[in-house]
């Protein structure tokens, strides 16, 4: 743990010098007593662009009280945040992963620029939980992070339902699987209130990695955001942020590489997204840590698929909270040795420690979570598959699915709408590869994730009988022989620029391989003759964004 330093606020407030700054601090409520208490920062990504993030303010506002009466001084900032859900398939979508380098940058940019002594981060959306943890690593004051809670399922004839739901739908109908009528009901009842994508997509799987590596409170990952239990944890979260300031506890005092090792097995045993890969190389990046693909392959070799959860299996997050949460998933990996029961956690227990009163396994009574002897499957899910289409790798989803192995001519196409418009229209077969390129993060930018293609391939029924491959990204909602992260991405030149209609494509999950069957001389020549494309913007953010990105290999990063 880290020495206890000197409070930076109290040192750039202390003394006649900094009278003005004490004037201005006076204007939005300090009084006599207050400077020498921590100031702390509260970055509040709330807003009503997404049900995600809709119930921020509730959740702020309890954390805010409760920094008070612990002894120091909330400062409310805001952050930004992209509805992933509403940009999925539109142009939009190319400022999601954006939006991670935003939001820690806009963090880190508050908090220096005020000396705060340190920072509570609320956040729901896909983008919101990484952001926060990119700026925490990287300016190491101590912080926590507070998650906005899980959506409730929706419901319609006697299954739940999630946005996946409405995604699939749309394949359904253009198969002409359903009407109008149930499509219209889907949309209705899939996203029914407040809270983040109800399965365990990137939001969930995101808030659960940061409980299991200790930068948030024992069990608030999976809680419902409309439930009470929420707010009081974001109370909570207050008090024990102010207690880690005190004891000068910091954030890479906990983000070791022994919690990065546990975050990447709960990963695996909760069956989370692909986003994980790409979020977690980042926050290792910020964090000092090394971590590279490989590190990924060797945990999900020795890690099985405990839970039985959205968007494959039957669960969404609210029952896997009711059957003990990540917690319990933890507990069981922990006595059965794939955990690192000494990593520190933020309340300055170890993460043993913190699960001394949870059960070694799970309850009979539920099924969400699998005992030991009985997984879902016995390896993790997440796969970083290698080959000559993908010399620094990619990533794949390899469980849950009906053939881990497809060889196939390649459909090519250079933009998801392309793509989306062949499968919806029905040219897309059994036995094919969809190849969707130049939506890497250079490329896109900003490397949109590929829910509408997937979910339509679902929707048609053509989930066991098609892959896809591409050098974007996929939602945490998708599954089925898809291939993404695909490194070098085309507009860097990677091989998968070089790939033309009709060339034979093999996706091999067991064997990890990702492959064309084109010798090396043709794709010498092809490799001669490409031109790299102009770049899609010229200016902007996205501009910015396309500059300054490292391959997905690194984690997609803009401060290498």
């Amino acid at each position: 743990m880290s020495n206890p330093l000197p409070l930076r606020s109290s040192t750039i407030t202390a003394g006649v010098q900094r009278t003005p700054n004490r004037a201005m601090l006076r204007a939005v409520g300090f009084g006599d007593g207050d400077f020498g208490k921590p100031i702390v920062g509260v970055a509040n990504a709330y807003s009503t662009i997404t049900p995600c993030n809709a119930g921020l303010d509730v959740l702020v506002a309890r954390a805010e009280t409760a920094i008070r009466a612990a002894g120091a001084m909330p400062q409310v900032f805001g952050t930004v945040t992209v509805s992933d859900g509403i940009s999925m398939g539109t142009e939009g979508m190319k400022y999601s992963l954006v939006s991670r380098e935003v939001i820690a940058d806009s963090i880190e940019t508050a908090c220096g620029a005020e000396s705060m002594d340190g920072v509570l981060a609320v956040g729901g959306c896909d983008k919101n939980m990484p952001g926060a943890m990119i700026a925490i690593a990287r300016m190491n004051i101590p912080a926590i992070f507070v998650y906005g809670g899980t959506i409730k399922p929706g419901r319609l004839d006697g299954r739940d339902l999630t946005v996946v739901s409405a995604f699939e739908a749309v394949g359904q109908y253009s198969a002409g699987k359903i009407g109008e009528r149930e499509l219209l009901a889907v949309e209705r009842h899939a996203c029914p209130g407040k809270g983040s994508c109800g399965g365990m997509f990137t939001a969930n799987t995101m808030s659960s990695v940061i409980e299991a590596m200790g930068l948030s409170l024992p069990g608030s990952s999976t809680m419902a955001a409309e439930d009470e239990e929420k707010a009081d944890s974001a109370a909570r979260s207050g008090e024990v942020l102010v207690a880690a300031i005190r004891r000068g506890l910091r954030p890479r005092d906990i983000l070791t590489r022994a919690a990065f090792e546990n975050g990447i097995a709960v990963a695996m045993a909760l069956g989370g997204s692909t986003n994980a890969v790409l979020h977690l190389l980042a926050i290792a990046h910020s964090a000092g840590v090394p971590l590279t693909l490989d590190d990924f392959e060797a945990i999900r070799a020795r890690v099985p698929v405990l839970c039985d959860l959205k968007p494959s299996g039957r669960y969404v997050a609210t029952d896997l909270h009711a059957a003990g949460g990540v917690p319990q998933v933890m507990k069981l990996m922990l006595v059965n040795g794939r955990l690192h029961g000494d990593a520190l956690t933020i309340t300055g227990e170890t993460l043993a420690e913190s699960l001394r009163n949870v059960p070694d396994a799970p309850r009979a009574d539920q099924d969400v979570i699998r005992p030991w002897s009985r997984p879902l499957y016995p390896q993790g899910h997440l796969a970083v598959l290698r080959g000559n289409l993908a010399p620094e790798g990619a990533v794949a989803k390899i469980t849950g699915v009906a053939s881990p192995r497809i060889t196939g001519p390649g459909r090519i196409f250079d933009s998801e709408e392309a793509c989306l418009e062949a499968i919806l229209a029905g040219r897309i077969h059994p036995g094919d590869v969809v190849v969707i390129r130049y939506e890497g993060p250079r490329g896109g930018p900003g490397m949109r994730e590929m829910l509408a293609p997937t979910s339509a391939i679902i929707g048609a029924g053509l989930g066991d009988s098609v892959g896809l491959i591409t050098d974007g990204r996929f939602s945490g909602g998708t599954y089925g022989l898809v291939v993404g992260h695909v490194a070098p991405e085309a507009a860097a030149g990677g091989p998968i620029a070089l790939l033309e209609e009709g060339d034979l494509i093999t996706i091999d999950a067991e064997q990890r391989l990702l492959s064309v069957d084109v010798c090396r001389e043709e794709m010498a020549r092809r490799r001669a003759e490409w031109i790299a494309p102009t770049p899609r913007y010229t200016a902007g953010v996205l501009h910015k964004y396309a500059r300054q990105v490292s391959s997905a290999s690194l984690g997609a990063v803009t401060d290498l």
